[in-house]
């Protein structure tokens, strides 16, 4: 079987875009941050080599390293995200018969529950990051494709916030009201911290146009 992140665009979107449960908004989400930082070491690869930014190479070329392996890692949460809610799904189909099955089956929904949310809420990590990768081209990379930077930060944003409301759809029926509320709290502070960051990228980048 192909792995998801193997497939083109167009079975990807068709895919999507079907009755399918899977892949949904939790793996687009991931997309979104994998595409920023596609974008990241665009900017870095046209950026290095080119006597106009000498003085900027060494940063470019640490910051290409960092764009790519972030990439891999949001490339790899499209799957992920896949795998989880296919595994919640199962849970959900367990017998219910009997008390004893009853509580087997809301404790194995919970712990999913559980996994169901960090899922998302590392992905919004990772586009957080990908926001501030986005925010280092935006200031020093090529002045030909600083647009790219920009929609790097953009992309970055989406996937954050559409992470978020994956966190907050997992985490409204989870039971354990310290791991949501310790879970929501980070959430938070990402979003606060990121929604800012963006919007400067994006100020920069327009300043250059």
């Amino acid at each position: 079987m192909t792995d998801i992140k193997d497939k083109s665009i167009e079975i990807f979107l068709e895919e999507l875009a079907s009755k399918q449960a899977t892949p949904g908004g939790g793996s687009a989400a991931a997309v979104m941050g994998a595409q920023s930082a596609a974008l990241t070491s665009m900017v870095c690869n046209l950026t290095i080599g080119k006597p106009k930014y000498i003085e900027v190479e060494g940063e470019m070329q640490a910051l290409l390293k960092q764009s790519e392996a972030l990439r891999e890692s949001l490339t790899a949460m499209i799957k992920a995200d896949v795998d989880v809610f296919d595994k919640l799904m199962t849970c959900y189909g367990l017998p219910k018969n009997t008390e004893q099955e009853k509580l087997a089956r809301s404790s194995q929904i919970q712990a999913v529950l559980k996994q169901a949310t960090l899922v998302p809420l590392a992905c919004a990590e990772a586009c957080a990051e990908a926001i501030k990768l986005s925010h280092i081209a935006a200031k020093k990379g090529n002045l030909g494709v600083i647009s790219d930077a920009g929609v790097a930060a953009m992309s970055a944003y989406s996937g954050l916030k559409s992470a978020a409301l994956n966190v907050y759809i997992n985490a409204g029926s989870i039971k354990d009201k310290v791991f949501v509320s310790d879970k929501l709290q980070e959430l938070d502070g990402i979003l606060k911290e990121s929604t800012a960051e963006a919007e400067e990228v994006y100020q920069i980048v327009k300043g250059k146009l």
